[in-house]
């Protein structure tokens, strides 16, 4: 129990990094107790899981040592610092993973933590929005980057993707509940997690929490028709009654499409955190580091560069960091300093610059195996959690995170449980 709340707390600090060292703190103790618990079990029995996790990470550490060596040869410039913090940080993500699916209790014990995990997660962004609303004063943390909410993060995205975790989690959590009280206490996890993605004002958050829906009700279906019921029961009625219906209700629809695509563009303009001029100049940064990341890949021979962010900072992120008066803005990551040391925001792209083609292709077969194992065992909820997952990596670097470890590790681990247990709650 004090292991897995450990673990929960190190999940959900790592993302305050206004409160640096706690959640670092946190993950080393609950690695080392860990450690402790498999060295007395003379080590851990190889699971399914446990190997897929143990080829990613050394076909990554691979990928990595090749384009270091690759950026050393052709000369290349970086950033020591941030070169440093990679080479720190992976290795201790590669540890969680891997402890947190190791031994034979590991479904019981995700799936704990991951009560856990919505629970407290809960109080902590309840606490965070009190201090953001000015009840409660923490400290000098600023809650606040401009107009939207970071609470203890420095960065409004940091909080934005741990509350997508946390939400699709509790989704998850609601669809596997053995009872009714079980399954509204998930539900009701998700609400502060959706309510404080709201604040950070998160385009990708928001462009989640709109597929998430859909996709988990088309998910739902799938599940009720491929269900071997003995009789027809109400859900199967449903289902049948739903697909059948889809024809009809996409023709009803087709003479109002263009009054529909008006009301969508203006819910996905509520949705963005700024105008329209904000958006499009927030497309064009991306699509600019988006080829420059490219074209880095590429002149490394597809081998990488090594650890750390490896493009230029884009003209007009320099000429925003300072405002009227000449002082910096409240955010000023990565600092100027004459390196290129700023990342596409895009996981595969940033992975690509790093350690080349060998390790993007071992970051999709993961992700992508992972996947496939919770579509076939029927975990819809975690499914909807991958493809979550998937949308944030195309405008953020998320394997950095302990909570995309953590959701990748329950995934494999639940998806082996449910192949030893077929039983399935709501189908």
């Amino acid at each position: 129990m004090k292991r897995d709340l450990l673990l929960v707390l190190g999940i959900l600090l790592s993302t305050a990094s206004q409160l640096r060292p706690a959640g670092e703190i946190c993950i080393v103790i609950w690695i080392g107790l860990m450690l402790g618990r498999e060295t007395v079990r003379l080590g851990p029995q190889f699971t399914p899981a446990l190997s897929r996790l143990v080829i990613f990470w050394l076909l990554f550490a691979v990928a990595q040592s090749i384009g270091t060596l690759a950026g050393f040869a052709i000369g290349d410039v970086h950033d020591q610092a941030l070169f440093m913090h990679d080479v720190m940080a992976y290795p201790v993500l590669a540890v969680i993973s891997i402890l947190c699916v190791v031994g034979t209790d590991a479904g019981a014990r995700l799936h704990r933590v991951a009560w856990f995990l919505v629970t407290v997660g809960s109080a902590t962004l309840a606490l965070q929005a009190i201090q953001a609303w000015g009840w409660v004063g923490i400290g000098s943390i600023d809650p606040w980057y401009w107009d939207r909410f970071r609470g203890w993060s420095e960065n409004p995205n940091q909080l934005a993707i741990l509350c997508a975790v946390l939400g699709l989690l509790s989704l998850h959590l609601a669809d596997v509940a053995a009872s009714a009280p079980a399954r509204i206490a998930a539900i009701g996890g998700a609400v502060l997690p959706i309510y404080v993605g709201r604040l950070t004002k998160s385009d990708t958050f928001g462009l989640v929490l709109v597929a998430a829906g859909p996709i988990f009700i088309a998910l739902k279906l799938r599940t009720w028709l491929l269900s071997h019921q003995p009789r027809l029961t109400v859900r199967l009625a449903c289902a049948w009654i739903a697909v059948l219906a889809l024809p009809l209700l996409l023709a009803s629809a087709a003479p109002f499409a263009g009054s529909l695509a008006v009301e969508a563009q203006g819910f996905v303009g509520d949705m963005a955190k700024g105008d329209q001029q904000d958006t499009e100049k927030t497309a064009q940064i991306r699509l600019q580091a988006w080829r420059q990341a490219i074209d880095r890949g590429l002149e490394s021979g597809m081998l990488g560069l090594g650890p750390g962010p490896h493009l230029p900072i884009p003209p007009w992120i320099r000429a925003g960091r300072q405002d009227s008066s000449g002082e910096p803005a409240n955010l000023e990551h990565p600092k100027v300093n004459g390196t290129p040391n700023f990342e596409a925001h895009n996981t595969l792209l940033d992975i690509f610059t790093q350690g080349g083609l060998l390790a993007v292709l071992s970051l999709v077969w993961l992700v992508a195996a992972t996947f496939l194992l919770t579509w076939r065992a029927r975990l819809d909820g975690l499914t909807v959690l991958i493809c979550g997952l998937t949308i944030f990596s195309i405008f953020h670097l998320i394997v950095r995170h302990p909570a995309f470890w953590f959701a990748i590790a329950i995934c494999l681990v639940a998806a082996e449980s449910r192949k030893a247990s077929p039983a399935q709650r709501w189908s």
